[in-house]
């Protein structure tokens, strides 16, 4: 996993996915005229009914760019200790997603809301606010790709993550706090101004297709009796 992650960033931050800045501008554009068509063209309200409130503006930068590697790794790790016979299946799914989630950064570069001009009314709330870095400081600005939006990424892994773990969990809490994650992670994305709710639908649909296309696979590939089942719950620690 660590090194299809290490060939997909150098492809997303290197290739094909790296785009140009009036194209992206471009995709924004309709992206938000689409938002006000279906009337969900709500981030720049939501940031701004907390963006006065630094600390926790600063608590979301650094979720944003903490949660999604340490709670998607954990839950990789527990799924391989605890249910290795659902293993393969959501390994495979996670792989799949995130490669899919390659061809949306390649054929719709997109702005996010963060590097649009100051008249959207937008604010980067890294650079503005901080957090544990930045997407400017020097070794981020040389290898971040600005335009990988769509999907979110953030929010396709937090929905795999949910998917993993709140079937395997008993206690009320844990599966409140699976089915809260995706939920926060949405949020998180929104208020710090680094994707649109439509990031957000295009994370869904390639969790969706990245599911099928590790099912079709792993039956041919790993066809135990448990693939594609849903296995007996498991006490947390």
């Amino acid at each position: 996993m660590l090194a299809f992650y290490t060939v997909y960033t150098l492809i997303r931050n290197h290739g094909v996915a790296s785009g140009s800045g009036a194209e992206a501008f471009r995709h924004a554009e309709q992206v938000m005229g689409a938002q006000r068509l279906l009337g969900i063209a709500h981030e720049e309200s939501i940031q701004d009914l907390f963006i006065g409130w630094k600390p926790f503006i600063s608590f979301w930068n650094v979720f944003y760019g903490t949660a999604h590697f340490a709670v998607t790794v954990g839950a990789l790790v527990y799924l391989f200790r605890r249910m290795p016979e659902r293993y393969p299946m959501w390994r495979n799914t996670l792989a799949s997603t995130t490669a899919l989630a390659l061809l949306g950064f390649a054929l719709y570069p997109l702005m996010p809301p963060r590097l649009l001009p100051e008249g959207y009314g937008f604010v980067d709330t890294l650079r503005v606010v901080g957090g544990l870095w930045s997407f400017e400081s020097g070794a981020v600005a040389k290898v971040s790709n600005p335009y990988a939006a769509m999907p979110s990424l953030h929010m396709a892994w937090a929905g795999w993550c949910a998917l993993v773990l709140f079937p395997a969990f008993r206690r009320p809490w844990a599966k409140w706090a699976m089915t809260a994650y995706p939920l926060l992670t949405l949020f998180a994305v929104v208020v710090t101004a680094n994707h649109y709710f439509v990031d957000a639908a295009g994370a869904a649909a390639v969790l969706a297709s990245g599911f099928l296309l590790a099912r079709a696979f792993t039956r041919r590939t790993d066809p135990g009796p448990t693939v594609g089942r849903r296995p007996a719950a498991v006490s947390v620690p």
